[in-house]
């Protein structure tokens, strides 16, 4: 785990905590019976938490999706999984802990047992057959 500071952290989920503000100030507003609740609502998500993520997003991550949609496998990639392709990324240090950790989550929640038992099988296949 590494040591970052607040500032840092803050920085890495401005989205998130531009988000948290205006859902905050809205509802203030609402419960303490302001008219303009409504607008501070409509504003603050179709305004203010977009500009947010346009100004101070993550530009490497949208980057790196774009280049991975272009980026046709290779024909000695053709049978790996995206489990093990997102693992040789993080091996060959395309990904940082956190994006390797980000993007593990995907796989791992849409696998089912029957994959993995798929992708057991697989590859005591390939290693009988290499043998």
């Amino acid at each position: 785990m590494t040591d970052r500071s607040p500032l840092e952290r803050a920085r890495d989920n401005v989205t998130e905590l531009a988000s948290l503000a205006v859902t905050g100030f809205w509802l203030v507003a609402l419960l303490t019976g302001q008219e303009w609740w409504l607008v501070a609502l409509l504003v603050g998500y179709v305004v203010v938490v977009p500009l947010t993520e346009l100004l101070y997003g993550d530009a490497d991550e949208e980057v790196e999706d774009i280049e991975e949609a272009d980026t046709a496998p290779s024909s000695d990639t053709g049978d790996e999984t995206p489990l093990e392709r997102l693992r040789c990324r993080y091996a060959e240090g395309k990904l940082t802990d956190e994006q390797f950790e980000r993007k593990l989550e995907r796989p791992l929640e849409t696998e089912t047992l029957e994959d993995v038992e798929d992708a057991t099988r697989d590859e005591r296949e390939r290693e009988f057959e290499r043998s």
